[in-house]
């Protein structure tokens, strides 16, 4: 049987029809009333962007992770406030690396008070005896993430990670101790290595700058003290709670505590250049050394990640998609405080995100700062 072509009049009745399909665009779905709620009345970008923007967070969780807070700052006031089932304006949620950032402001508070120096090694009893290599390490080094001790912070299998071993393990009681008493391996000063357990060492010698005492109560008391009265107080950080060890050392990497609406004003005072209302609260330089380049790392300063290129295809941060005057307080599994000066903006996303699904979920944070120009 010969097949036959379909009558010519019969394919062009089709045309229309193909027409309409391929130029036809699905219209977005109707935003909830849950989305819009969540963006303020005047919020520096368009309203229905934004809420979409902000939706997209929280509705796609198989791809994105759970989104727990959102709040986007611009220009001092709240352009979009939005909470996942189950927490709300009052919820403590912990920071993780995100705390760095708070210590590295405690140390900044103490080296302009005169009782710390940057280039300097500081006042860590075992690195002052005779003979031994770790009193070339310096303040800044420390701040800098490149002090050459020996350290491995995420391993495989985890236990043998320093950050776990020294969290939860055999460091556990005595953070500092165990992380002072690592042996170099490297140079002080010469490589870049990311460690939390540097930043229990910083927290360590904030303690006994304050405090001649070895008493953890003491100890606890006086860094507490010192942060709530130059910090926390000022700012209205009311639901901040720092976590200490057994000995009494602030784990100023990894566990302090606050809601979405403080991690927010911390992150507004770092724009203003560590002042508020006025109040010159840290000096403005020191933020400066916090948000700028260390000599060993683009993308890292003084316990803060900067948004600079690296020259390498993963970053924790988006370069291609805001100014690279954007740094940021970033914790485990997706917690970050993003703040960016050019854009009158600081944006606080909190939650649980794996390490498949924090690249996608920070594209959709991009989105958002995106609606935002750079003055």
């Amino acid at each position: 049987m010969t097949l036959r072509p379909a009558p010519l009049i019969a394919c062009l009745a089709l045309l229309p029809s193909l027409g309409a399909c391929s130029d036809e665009v699905a219209a977005p779905e109707p935003l909830s009333s849950m989305a819009l709620a969540a963006v303020s009345e005047d919020p520096g970008a368009p309203t229905e962007q934004l809420a979409r923007a902000v939706d997209d967070l929280f509705i796609d969780e198989d791809r994105l992770g759970d989104t727990r807070a959102l709040v986007v700052m611009h220009e001092g006031e709240v352009a979009a406030e939005r909470y996942g089932p189950d927490y709300g304006p009052e919820t403590r949620f912990v920071s993780w690396s995100m705390a760095k950032t708070i210590t590295a402001v405690m140390i900044g508070m103490l080296v302009a008070d005169g009782r710390l120096n940057l280039d300097r090694t500081p006042p860590i009893p075992r690195w002052q005896r005779p003979g031994d290599p770790r009193s070339d390490i310096t303040l800044r080094q420390l701040l800098q993430m490149r002090s050459g001790l020996r350290h491995t912070e995420a391993g495989n299998p985890p236990y043998e990670s320093s950050e776990v071993r020294m969290l939860f393990l055999d460091g556990r009681d005595d953070m500092a101790e165990w992380a002072e008493s690592q042996p170099l391996e490297a140079e002080p000063g010469r490589a870049f290595e990311y460690s939390s357990n540097t930043t229990v060492i910083l927290a360590d010698i904030a303690a006994r700058v304050l405090t001649q005492s070895d008493d953890p109560e003491v100890r606890r008391q006086a860094v507490s003290s010192y942060l709530h009265a130059r910090l926390f107080d000022p700012l209205g950080m009311d639901s901040m709670v720092p976590e200490f060890d057994a000995s009494g050392t602030l784990i100023g990497g990894s566990l302090i505590h606050g809601n979405a609406r403080d991690w927010a004003k911390f992150g507004e005072f770092l724009r203003h250049g560590g002042s508020h209302r006025g109040a010159q609260l840290v000096p403005r330089k020191w933020v400066e050394l916090m948000t700028s380049p260390s000599p060993r790392s683009p993308h890292y300063g003084g316990q803060t990640w900067l948004n600079r290129e690296t020259g390498e295809s993963e970053h924790p941060l988006f370069p291609d998609r805001a100014p690279d005057s954007m740094f940021a307080a970033i914790g485990h599994m997706g917690q970050y405080v993003l703040v960016s000066p050019d854009q009158r903006l600081t944006v606080v996303r909190l939650g649980h995100s794996d390490d498949a699904q924090r690249p996608p979920m920070l594209q959709e944070l991009a989105d958002i700062m995106e609606l935002y120009p750079s003055r």
